[in-house]
């Protein structure tokens, strides 16, 4: 059995991950909110399809499972976290460094915007991507620094899976 470090185990970069966008999420959302106040200075364009604002989402992607009331916040929260929970597990028995990196941003991600639901009563979105270009939903989409990384986390273990998918057979010689 070959010895390694516990810094150098796939758990350990996902741990990483999960800190980091946990505290670069919190650490933004207090800095538009208390220190450059987005809710006074809102909208700032920053280019013909990104926009600066304070959104307050109650439920979760495009507001679905609205929670208004503590006893719905609850069971969101809940919820979520029975997830995290889940995608904890995994992450902990991730065999690849970039598997678990990746579950970790989305961990992160998710428990940055459960820490909103708890302490704010909504999560802060800040990011408006807009086009006129007919695509559905994403037309207009409103997003923070916890679903980025989620995206991310979520790209990454797509990557992952293409790279490590099943073996493919070889032509038999003959």
């Amino acid at each position: 059995m070959v010895y390694r470090p516990w810094f150098s185990a796939p758990r350990a970069f996902g741990l990483v991950a999960v800190v980091l966008a946990l505290a670069l999420d919190q650490a933004h959302k207090f800095w538009m909110l208390h220190v450059f106040d987005i809710g006074l200075r809102q909208p700032i364009r920053l280019t013909s399809f990104l926009d600066l604002v304070l959104s307050w989402n109650f439920g979760v992607s495009y507001s679905l499972l609205s929670s208004q009331t503590e006893p719905t916040r609850a069971l969101l929260v809940a919820f979520q976290l029975s997830i995290v929970g889940c995608l904890g597990y995994w992450l902990w028995r991730a065999p690849r460094r970039l598997t678990a990196a990746a579950l970790g941003l989305v961990v992160g991600g998710a428990l940055g915007n459960v820490a909103d639901r708890l302490t704010r009563g909504a999560v802060a979105d800040f990011f408006f991507f807009h086009t006129a270009l007919p695509v559905g939903p994403l037309a207009n989409y409103v997003f923070n620094v916890a679903d980025a990384a989620i995206f991310l986390g979520v790209v990454l273990l797509l990557l992952e899976s293409f790279r490590t998918g099943a073996a493919r057979p070889t032509p038999a010689a003959g």
